[in-house]
């Protein structure tokens, strides 16, 4: 059952707001991040991985964002040209405003820790004057990242593509995206967090995430809970995530699908969540069942957290169609599904 109809007319499958970084992962992992001397540069973010994802599975993007107006911001937009991402509304800071830097530390398999440097950073920038309503038209749907939410005018930019979109009649996907840079406290978060939803036809978050949303609303901080009220608020589906035990989608006819992760030798804990994104989001474009998009989504996490970069490692739709049929050859044919 197809849960939304997306506009197969438009130019572009997807439009992002949201944060725009660049990655520094060590390469002499295992180790803290203090002892670390050696790291590769990626492309960072979690919209900016989620578009390149999508661009790998042959979808069409466009971006709004602002990045710093130096070699990074060239890093960044050379990146997204090289592939195929729409760089027309990323445009440069004209008050020194930086990029947004990640360190990474991959201490273990299973144990990672992310250090940003987000002090006046340029994605931040972006602003009500940089949203155009024609450019949304031209998407079949638009994706808000939470961390766009933390700031002005920021976050203003974010309503407002929000509410243009809503106008006219383009899914919004909320990725919720939590991180603990620039807010001040947890009943700001929720106060955005919550307007952002009302508007949304797909919630990407972790049980984290959603207790966060909703720490001002009174709702028991169960995931059904979650879903049936961000339901009648008008959501399609609703996504809990809960790391190694897979993650749920609800979907407004009261269904709900389970997916595990394929089991992989892990590299690092990051970074799995916006391939996970991204694939999903290319199921429904393609107009595929629930499971089979999780399937897909959760593939594709799995790939990325045994490799080095984020963005960079993005998987094609055969190198991700080719992992799953090892994966049930060896393990099973269920092997992933709830």
């Amino acid at each position: 059952m197809k849960y939304i109809e997306f506009d197969n007319s438009k130019e572009f499958d997807l439009i992002l707001l949201g944060r725009v970084a660049v990655d520094f992962n060590p390469t002499d992992y295992y180790c803290p991040l203090s002892q670390s001397t050696t790291f590769k540069k990626y492309l960072g973010g979690s919209p900016a991985n989620i578009a390149v994802g999508l661009s790998r599975l042959g979808k069409k993007c466009g971006f709004f964002a602002k990045v710093s107006d130096d070699e990074l911001g060239t890093f960044v937009e050379n990146f997204f040209k090289n592939e195929g991402i729409d760089c027309s509304h990323i445009t440069r800071c004209t008050n020194g405003e930086k990029i947004g830097l990640t360190f990474t530390e991959i201490l273990s398999e299973t144990e990672s820790s992310i250090l940003m440097y987000r002090n006046d950073a340029a994605d931040l920038k972006v602003s009500v004057e940089d949203i155009d309503e024609d450019y949304i038209k031209k998407s079949k749907a638009l994706l808000i990242s939470g961390t766009a939410l933390c700031e002005s005018p920021s976050r203003e930019a974010a309503l407002k593509a929000t509410i243009l979109a809503k106008k006219n009649n383009i899914p919004v996907i909320f990725d919720i995206d939590y991180r603990a840079y620039n807010w001040k406290n947890s009943d700001e978060i929720a106060i955005y967090y919550s307007t952002v939803a009302k508007y949304t036809d797909i919630i990407l978050g972790s049980r984290e995430e959603f207790d966060l949303t909703e720490k001002l609303i009174g709702l028991d901080g169960t995931d059904t809970t979650s879903a049936d009220y961000w339901h009648k608020q008008g959501a399609k589906i609703v996504i809990v995530k809960h790391g190694k035990e897979g993650s749920t989608a609800y979907t407004n006819d009261g269904e709900s699908y389970n997916i595990k992760p394929f089991p992989v030798k892990l590299l690092k804990s990051f970074g799995g969540g916006d391939g996970y994104a991204s694939a999903f989001l290319y199921g429904l474009f393609e107009g595929w069942e629930i499971i089979d998009a999780l399937e897909f989504g959760s593939a594709s996490a799995a790939m990325l957290v045994a490799s080095h970069a984020c963005s960079q490692d993005m998987p094609s739709v055969e190198a991700v169609k080719e992992f799953i049929k090892k994966e049930k050859e060896e393990y099973g044919e269920m092997i992933a599904r709830g």
